[in-house]
């Protein structure tokens, strides 16, 4: 007998395993990797029936389940992530919980009845961002911490000190407290970076949350403060603050110069409550930032620990997620557009259909692997989602329609602009067109990417303008941009000898770019901006790159074996060492120049790894950087038993200096350092 109840039970119990593993990939990619694979929605409703087994089965109880830790973004928590090297662990004074969600209204309902009697709620939108930690000691901002796995977080205050409205000096405020909130981009900013991505070629983020995690954990500040975050905050924690009640912190906060949210309000019952969601499920859509649904706390702060915690909840208070917008629309037809690698990508047209406040009627398909996991074809009803991401997805087809087209989804073996066949590589995706130099997007496409401000920075030449050159036969490849005339520019439509000159003197000046951006430029399949600067520091000169083997490129920091195939096919091309000898007939920067004094170069850094600490008075902590890598050393941000030595300043981290102490790394002086690369002081 217990071998058939053994036998029963089995199934529920390789339920819980394939659970907690679906459940920590899910973790890893949404913290980490910012590339989330379930819904809000899926992933609580997962969560659920975890816990519900566990519950069911407690001899399986294991302390490193899911249900019993929040999701981290430190990317030590799995491995090594590309945007999240570099920052220093810095461990929670107080622990980082995430909140128990509720898709229900009846179940909030429950929630508020069950509190005590009188209890005050504060109801406050829940912004859909990156949760962030800010620590104050005598007035200064001293440490910016992302949740990571709730007891500890990665130490981004460089990257927060670029949003103008956080404070990092106070006067008058208690000597020690911490403040919490949520990292935003704006609807605006969103839509400005992923139109650049676009362009680029680069993945597109789906929501700006992932865009706010994926900018927040960048090592540029310069790249960080041009995308441009917002933050607002939610909740002050330490001791001997002012205010008994949750509402009464916010107002202080508020009035110390922090950016607090306006859409606060004590609700005194479940009425006011409800009617607090119900106005702002409508209203959240005319917002410039994202939202996901409310959070309700209790307002006392006595009572709020008389609740207490769970494992991974206060249980003083409950998040309510809005439902995702869907509709249900009609799939007129599926047309297809070529980018400027030639990748061939499936775009849905659909009839008009109205989601978050803006008109639906194209959406992507992604590619032809998508097309047929959705069973999906042109004549199907199918649902379109926006929910808390502003681009439009395709979530699945009207099962019980009555009729379908009978005939099966076949993709295009010819590329729809110029009749080329198809390849499809293996181990991707995607298809493409090979015909580089004979499709007109891919042209037009490459024309515009060497012309974008982070290349070669060309003003007067947009789209429209490169579109026009090209029918009139003046624009072929990126070298025809320097045999342009002002006579054939001033002729076209639109355009008179002042527009001529300015594109001209754009032309000129794009002849001073760096060799490195030069590179980025030439449109190398893979070779993004990084990469380019990463490449060029080890080829100085177009010459040697040439005639490097991929072996040798992979040596490279962040260079792969796919990308080092793509740059030697791309020097094994003979249309392209034409064009690049024509560029370099035009005066192009095909080598790097010296280093500007006084930094010079050497090699007297190789092979060590320096952190950099404090402020300084001689340079900025941006020109030590560029010393380091001019005299052959590497920057990085976190300190461990491979640091060389740390560049100490003034008001150096206490963190870095504590584990400093305790592995025995040296300190060395701005001036010892300058006399170390004989910089002269």
């Amino acid at each position: 007998m217990m071998d058939l109840f053994s036998q029963i039970e089995e199934p529920e119990r390789e339920e819980l395993k394939r659970l907690r593993k679906e459940l920590e990939e899910a973790n890893y990619k949404y913290y980490v990797l910012n590339m989330p694979t379930l819904s809000d929605r899926e992933f609580d409703e997962k969560m659920h029936r975890l816990q519900a087994l566990e519950a069911q089965y407690p001899d399986m109880f294991d302390p490193k389940s899911p249900t019993q830790h929040v999701g981290s973004d430190l990317a030590v928590s799995r491995q090594p992530s590309a945007v999240s090297k570099g920052f220093e662990t810095v461990k929670h004074k107080y622990p980082m919980l995430s909140l128990a969600n509720s898709y229900s209204r009846e179940e909030i309902e429950d929630w508020v009845r069950k509190l005590p009697q009188g209890v005050e709620i504060v109801c406050e939108l829940k912004y859909d961002g990156l949760s962030i930690s800010l620590w104050y000691e005598n007035g200064e901002l001293v440490h910016a911490l992302t949740r990571g796995d709730g007891t500890q977080g990665d130490d981004v205050i460089e990257n927060i000190k670029t949003i103008p409205s956080i404070p990092r000096h106070l006067v008058g405020t208690p000597s020690t407290f911490e403040l919490r909130g949520e990292v935003l981009l704006s609807w605006e900013r969103f839509e400005a970076l992923n139109k650049e991505r676009e362009e680029q070629e680069e993945p597109l983020f789906a929501n700006p949350r992932n865009a706010a995690s994926g900018t927040l954990k960048l090592q540029d500040p310069k790249e960080v403060a041009r995308r441009g975050l917002t933050v607002y905050l939610y909740y002050m924690l330490g001791e001997d603050l002012p205010g008994k009640t949750h509402y009464e912190r916010l107002t202080t906060a508020r009035e110390w110069g922090f950016p607090v949210s306006d859409a606060v309000k004590v609700c005194k019952n479940v009425d006011e409550v409800m009617a607090f969601i119900a106005y702002w499920d409508a209203e959240r859509k005319n917002l410039p930032v994202a939202t996901d649904g409310i959070v309700l706390k209790v307002n006392n702060l006595a009572q709020q620990e008389e609740l207490g915690y769970t494992a991974k909840t206060p249980r003083w208070a409950i998040a309510y997620k809005f439902p995702a917008e869907k509709q249900l629309t009609l799939l007129k037809e599926i047309t297809y557009q070529v980018g400027r690698t030639g990748v061939v990508t499936p775009v849905a047209n659909l009839e008009p259909v109205q989601l978050s406040g803006t008109i639906v009627q194209r959406a992507t398909l992604h590619n032809e692997d998508f097309i047929r996991s959705l069973d999906i074809r042109p004549g199907d009803r199918v649902w379109v989602e926006k929910g808390g991401e502003i681009i439009p997805k395709i979530t699945g087809r009207e099962l019980s329609a009555i009729s379908r087209q009978l005939s099966d989804f076949s993709f295009p073996m010819t590329c729809p602009e110029c009749g080329a066949k198809l390849v499809r590589v293996e181990g991707e995706a995607a298809w493409r067109c090979p015909n580089e130099t004979g499709c007109p997007p891919q042209i037009k496409g490459k024309i515009e990417h060497f012309v974008s401000r982070k290349a070669m920075n060309i003003d007067g030449l947009g789209e429209e303008t490169i579109d026009l050159l090209y029918r009139q036969g003046l624009l072929h490849n990126i070298a025809d941009i320097y045999d342009l005339k002002a006579e054939d520019i001033a002729a076209q439509e639109r355009f008179g000898e002042k527009s001529a000159q300015n594109i001209l003197a754009g032309i000129e000046a794009s002849k001073q770019v760096p060799w490195a951006r030069v590179l980025f430029a030439l449109g190398i399949r893979m070779v993004g901006e990084t990469t380019a600067k990463k490449i060029a520091r080890v080829y100085n000169t177009i010459d040697r790159l040439q005639w490097a083997t991929a072996e040798q490129l992979c040596a490279i920091e962040d260079v792969g074996p796919q990308i080092a195939e793509n740059i030697v096919a791309y020097f094994n091309d003979i249309r392209n060492l034409e064009i690049l000898e024509r560029l370099r007939q035009a005066g192009l920067q095909m080598e790097a120049g010296e280093a500007p004094e006084p930094f010079g170069h050497s090699d007297k850094l190789a092979g060590m790894s320096i952190v950099i600490s404090g402020t300084f008075a001689q340079h900025s902590r941006d020109e030590y950087k560029a010393m380091i890598e001019a005299h052959g050393g590497k920057n990085v941000g976190s300190v461990s038993k491979k640091t060389s030595f740390i560049l100490a300043g003034e008001n150096m981290g206490p963190e870095k200096l504590k584990k400093a102490e305790a592995l025995g790394v040296r300190l060395m002086s701005e001036e010892e350092f300058l006399d170390m690369i004989n910089i002269v002081v």
